[in-house]
């Protein structure tokens, strides 16, 4: 029986390649253990933007939670929250209705009391179901349809399927293409942009923005920006898509198909070279010479000040934070930094960031999150002078931690200036607390 939690190192996963990660990294091949990883990755209630938060981000919006009582139990949080107000409904399901799905013909009447109680028609009304009605086989393209005719209102369904987080549609992105659904083709505006992939809005001062004014750009939408359901709607004129999440990827391609806004896909990166190389890309793509060497002088600037005041530490990241974990630990080992342990997924795409890791830190170890070993985790076996993400801070909890898993979303070298900020903010209440 291991007693140990299993790990490898960046130089093993590199030598073994992309088509070669062990089982014991890939979520979907063993049991799950309950790391603070499942938080995020298996209780989408629990915090941040899971189906239910995500699913009402179109504005004016409301959600039907059709669930049995242990499943809407954790959405009670949400609900409490001031701006989810008066937004969230609740139809339980008891015994009977999970053997025989009588629940169903219930949802049409459930929607109409629902619209009834309200002050104004909502715009739309997004249907939130879950594994129960995975195993079920539910149709509710069909349920919805019925409630549409109804009331005479938008009604999409939310999958809260966490029994598909391994398929080829998670959760998250079935979401992502329901949000979208309700657009319609309209007349292009060559000076329309969308930006798709979160649920809130880039930080204010992120750098994208002034770059796409310098491409003439006039109007920039995000879904989380829409101040109604009439500007909502507008993201249908935009001339192309800006996809800042490989889980907007489909929605990007519905876009496409049908209403004919072709897309762009950009990557979060911490790295300034690779950040500048993308915006070269982005501006020959859009044909102009982009000038964001002010942006990325005040990134470098960042780091070098953090450098400057508290040395080259060591650090353990996490994948529960707004980056991707091994591009963000080259990023920091690129910088002068050391990085001891990564507790993250590796797939194909992160793969080259981990393989370049490998040259620069061989020893890194590399832990996954939900592997049943980590139960046998033993901090004292690494060093760590701070940490980033939230699992990590629960690995390393004597260690001074940055969470870096807000909603407002970092992008580019203002998110690169914003981490170093942070990370000085962190260490400076540390110190502060010591004194």
């Amino acid at each position: 029986m291991i007693e140990k939690a299993i790990y490898y190192t960046a130089e093993d996963l590199a030598q073994r390649g992309k088509d070669g990660i062990p089982p014991e990294l890939i979520s979907g091949t063993h049991l799950i253990y309950s790391s603070p990883a499942t938080l995020a990755f298996n209780s989408p209630g629990a915090e941040g933007f899971g189906v239910k938060r995500a699913g009402l981000s179109i504005p004016d919006s409301v959600m039907l939670l059709v669930a049995p009582g242990c499943c809407g139990r954790n959405t009670s949080l949400i609900s409490s929250m001031r701006e989810y107000d008066n937004r969230f409904f609740y139809l339980i399901m008891d015994e009977t209705d999970i053997v025989t799905g009588r629940h169903l013909s219930k949802v049409p009447d459930a929607v109409q009391e629902v619209c009834d109680s309200l002050p104004k028609m909502p715009s739309v009304v997004m249907i939130c179901i879950t594994c129960v009605d995975a195993l079920l086989g539910t149709d509710m393209e069909r349920v919805c349809r019925k409630a549409e005719e109804k009331v005479g209102i938008p009604v999409r369904p939310c999958y809260m399927y966490a029994l598909t987080r391994e398929g080829r549609k998670p959760p998250m992105v079935h979401v992502r293409q329901s949000l979208y659904s309700l657009l319609k083709p309209m007349k292009k505006k060559g000076t329309t942009v969308n930006i798709l992939g979160y649920f809130s809005p880039l930080m204010d001062d992120c750098e994208l923005y002034t770059l796409l004014r310098q491409a003439g750009v006039h109007k920039i939408n995000e879904i989380s920006r829409c101040k109604d359901y009439e500007e909502y709607l507008t993201m249908a004129e935009a001339n192309f898509n800006l996809v800042l999440n490989p889980e907007a990827r489909p929605a990007a391609q519905d876009f496409e198909e049908k209403l004919k806004i072709p897309s762009i896909e950009l990557t979060r990166l911490y790295q300034t070279d690779k950040i500048e190389s993308q915006y070269k890309a982005l501006g020959a793509a859009l044909g102009v010479h982009f000038d964001d060497s002010n942006e990325k002088a005040a990134a470098e600037n960042a780091v070098e000040r953090f450098k400057n005041t508290y040395g080259s530490l060591t650090v353990a990241i996490g994948e529960c934070m707004n980056g991707d974990s091994f591009e963000l630990s080259l990023a920091l080992v690129r910088y002068g930094f050391k990085v001891s342990e990564i507790y993250g997924t590796i797939n194909a795409e992160n793969f080259v960031y981990l393989r370049r890791l490998a040259e620069l830190s061989p020893d890194t170890k590399v832990f996954a999150n939900l592997e049943p070993t980590m139960i046998y985790y033993d901090c004292s076996e690494a060093h760590a002078d701070m940490t980033i993400g939230k699992d990590a801070g629960y690995y390393h909890p004597d260690s001074p931690n940055l969470q870096w898993n807000q909603d407002i979303q970092p992008f580019g070298y203002a998110g690169v200036r914003w981490l170093f900020e942070s990370l000085a903010d962190v260490l400076g209440g540390q110190k502060g607390e010591t004194e």
